[in-house]
């Protein structure tokens, strides 16, 4: 009789999908606080917040390049370990830039929250200080949020390669599509909890506490992970299920029949050379539009309710605004199974099967042009379309992650995800920085746009760049890579 098959695979699915929720509550930490509570203490402007978060995506997209290498060295298991400790050790480090703050511009280190907040509140009277305080504090921000971005570069090169160790390629969409949702999650309880600690407990306590949560997932996966071929919890028929795949990973890779096979040992590729295969260049323009619409919605949405509606982050209306858009976004979780349904359905290859999902996910941004149109009559308008833009996005980005796993071998994965990751940071830090200018020049100067005035002009703008996103990436994706093709290494 045949053994019944274990399910481990959905375990470690379900260890991905808790670190994405931690992920996404350490990147949300600031979006809930710096308006209603970080900026009038050190005085930012929209262009300050842009800075920093523009910096963030800057050193996660070069810090991405090399995570992947450096994971792929390492491991699933020591790396993803190496990316939380780092990520979780910046979350806490924000909690103290208010005391670094006080005492580089007051020369008194008051080692206490609240004493350096009141401390940075007095010297605002004195002249010339309120700049000092300002450059200094974001100075201050930058260099955690490089540590929180180092160690989050690691996350998706480690939970993508996991992915491609645990689960069969017509599996891997919705598997990502599940861990994926966390961020989903992350953002959904952040809201509700984030806010409200800061306002209770200063919002130095709302990094300390979501960056603990970071070293208990820790030590739960040091437990937990081991490979397939190696877990005591997954059986002969798991194991078969999993590695069910036809073509195996030596045998993916085409061969010039004029050369000698290559060995697993000269599968591994530089950084620098992943940059040299037309599928990692579809990857980098699946990525590069689309994350940067992401990330705008991630770090600004909660700003935009404030600026526009009058709802700050800890208000029912505020915390509900963020928390619908959200809610509405694991839509996703539907949407990313579409392409698995399509290659089960129609017997196509995986990255036909994506691809033709990823023109459906890439139509539902359109709406975005009615953003602020729609806005004028209530606020829940915008909330809505802007949480199906979210749902399309992280359909979207579930897939467009394993095309990299669909055609390159499994030792390299995760090394062309970090490449890919690059772009993603780029355009993260041309859109949130971009953004920053963009509404301060708009509110300075009262810009004019399409009916809008002043900062509301301004959104208008974003919106409109951010509904053609997905299709122009999709064009260009399929422009590179017409076909399913495996790579020749």
């Amino acid at each position: 009789m045949q053994a019944k098959r274990t399910n481990f695979r959905w375990v470690i699915c379900g260890m991905l999908f808790v670190a994405l929720v931690v992920n996404y509550l350490d990147r949300q930490v600031l979006s809930l606080t710096w308006k209603d509570f970080i900026a009038p203490e050190f005085h930012w402007n929209d262009s300050d917040y842009g800075t920093i978060t523009g910096i963030f995506s800057l050193v996660y997209a070069v810090g991405m390049l090399f995570a992947g290498r450096a994971i792929d060295y390492l491991g699933t298991k020591r790396g993803y370990v190496a990316a939380i400790a780092v990520w979780s050790t910046g979350a806490c480090l924000h909690a103290f830039c208010g005391i670094l703050t006080c005492g580089i511009v007051s020369g008194d280190w008051l080692f206490s929250f609240i004493g350096a907040r009141n401390q940075l509140l007095a010297l605002q009277a004195t002249a010339g200080s309120t700049l000092i305080i300002t450059t200094v504090s974001v100075w201050m921000f930058i260099v955690a949020r490089v540590v929180l971005s180092i160690g989050e570069a690691g996350n998706f090169p480690c939970s993508i390669k996991a992915v491609s160790e645990y689960f069969p390629k017509k599996d891997r969409g919705f598997a990502t599509g599940i861990f994926n949702s966390g961020a989903q999650i992350g953002a959904l309880i952040a809201p509700f909890t984030i806010p409200l600690i800061a306002r209770r407990y200063g919002w130095e306590t709302a990094f300390l506490a979501i960056g603990l949560l970071g070293y208990l997932w820790m030590i739960a996966w040091l437990f937990v992970y081991k490979r397939p071929d190696e877990n005591p919890h997954v059986n002969a028929e798991e194991l078969k299920y999993i590695e069910q795949d036809a073509v195996n990973e030596a045998a993916t890779i085409i061969k010039d029949s004029s050369k000698p096979d290559v060995t697993a040992k000269q599968e591994h590729i530089s950084p620098l050379r992943a940059f040299a295969f037309r599928q990692t260049w579809a990857v980098i323009f699946g990525r590069f539009l689309p994350d940067s619409v992401w990330w705008f919605l991630l770090f600004w949405a909660p700003a935009f309710i404030s600026e526009v509606y009058g709802y700050s982050s800890d208000t029912p209306q505020g915390m509900f605004g963020v928390f619908a858009i959200y809610l509405i976004s694991m839509l996703s979780l539907a949407g990313s199974y579409l392409p698995t349904y399509f290659i089960n359905r129609n017997r196509v290859n995986p990255y036909a099967g994506r691809m033709h999902g990823m023109l459906i996910f890439a139509l539902f941004p359109l709406l975005g042009c009615l953003v602020m149109p729609m806005g004028r009559l209530s606020m829940w308008y915008p909330v809505v379309i802007i949480g199906i833009m979210a749902a399309a996005h992280q359909s979207w980005s579930a897939n467009v992650y394993n095309v990299v796993s669909d055609m390159f071998p499994k030792a390299v994965v995760a090394t062309v995800t970090g490449a890919a990751g690059l772009a993603s940071g780029l355009g993260s830090f041309m859109s949130n920085k971009g953004a920053g200018v963009l509404f301060v020049y708009a509110e300075d100067a009262d810009l004019h746009f399409l009916s809008f005035e002043g900062k509301e002009a301004g959104y208008m703008i974003v919106f409109l760049i951010a509904s053609v996103a997905y299709l122009v990436s999709w064009g260009i994706m399929k422009l590179l890579v017409p076909k399913y093709k495996l790579v020749k290494l």
